[in-house]
């Protein structure tokens, strides 16, 4: 969501003229995130918000904007994106594809409650039964194979200690990847990254209201219980140890677990899995931090967060489903 390619009020007016949303009131950009180019795109019919996509290509982005329609036709809280003239929900901007899709109600909680923690959790769980019924399959492409591909690009940066615990790991998810316990967990499209910033609410802190998910642009195909780990790591944990604040985490899994209760193989998964999520977003901070692309606004997160989170994972005893 960093500002990597400007687009000015120009650019964005012309865009409009392919759109029904009226015309261009005000454009403000999002320096947030590492991945994409967003605005907040106002008009005359709504409040919108822009995205340019940097890595991701044409070919792959029917998945995310279509997974997201989807979702919206069956009745998940996330952004809606918008039809074209043509009919079509993605065009080109300065060379980039784009898209423009609602802009949801509401704020994240940086200090989510074991309220907020259930909401989220009740609701993914949604997406995850409704998103059975979509028909386009595209892969995480965070998943093993990028953690193989991209673990050998940081080690040069890694003390003898970080390697060490970086290439067990790959090795010990290279193996359950090809276990009957890992082939036998429920599988579907999936967010991939519902952290805290991802999710907006309404109402107060005290009685908070789901305002909806956003950001999919690394949703892909992967088991549901991935999805579940990477959320808990970042929804329930102690933010300087990463450790997991029991009350949070059971509010968040058992508003999960009421709508798509957790199966015998998930429970077994468990553990390696929130090790597995641990990884990704280690691996991906390390590469972001050291291996940085240009942009005119960009925030490289700290990689030693995950870091922090790994070990806790395997430190500690896995609190059960």
């Amino acid at each position: 969501m960093a500002v990597f390619t400007p687009v000015s009020e120009s650019d964005a007016q012309k865009l409009l003229t392919d759109y029904a949303l009226g015309e261009l009131v005000s454009l403000r950009g999002i320096t947030a995130g590492i991945e994409n180019t967003n605005y907040f795109l106002t008009t005359t019919e709504g409040e919108y918000v822009l995205t340019l996509f940097e890595v991701l290509t044409r070919e792959q982005l029917p998945f995310y904007i279509e997974l997201m329609h989807h979702l919206a036709t069956h009745g998940v809280p996330v952004p809606e994106p918008q039809t074209l003239n043509d009919g079509t929900r993605l065009t080109t901007l300065h060379g980039k594809p784009c898209a423009i899709v609602s802009r949801l109600s509401g704020g994240y909680e940086p200090d989510p409650s074991a309220a907020h923690c259930a909401l989220a959790g009740h609701t993914l769980a949604r997406a995850h039964l409704a998103g059975r019924s979509f028909s386009i399959s595209q892969p995480n492409l965070r998943g093993l194979s990028w953690w193989q591909e991209n673990i050998p690009k940081v080690i040069p940066f890694l003390s003898g200690s970080q390697t060490e615990l970086i290439t067990q790991v790959l090795q010990e998810q290279t193996a359950f990847a090809d276990s009957d316990t890992y082939r036998a967990l429920p599988f579907g499209p999936a967010h991939c990254d519902l952290f805290r910033d991802n999710v907006l609410f309404d109402g107060t802190f005290e009685m908070p209201r789901m305002g909806g998910i956003i950001d999919f642009y690394f949703a892909g195909c992967d088991t549901w219980l991935f999805d579940v780990a990477v959320s808990v790591n970042d929804w329930c944990i102690e933010r300087n140890t990463g450790v997991f604040q029991h009350d949070k985490l059971q509010a968040w899994l058992e508003a999960y677990a009421s709508v798509r209760p957790f199966t015998d193989e998930e429970k077994l998964a468990w553990p390696v899995l929130l090790q597995a999520a641990a990884l990704r977003f280690w691996v991906s901070r390390l590469y972001d931090f050291y291996l940085p692309r240009p942009a005119q606004t960009l925030k490289p997160h700290d990689p030693r967060h995950f870091e922090r989170i790994l070990r806790a994972r395997r430190n500690t005893p896995a609190p059960a489903l």
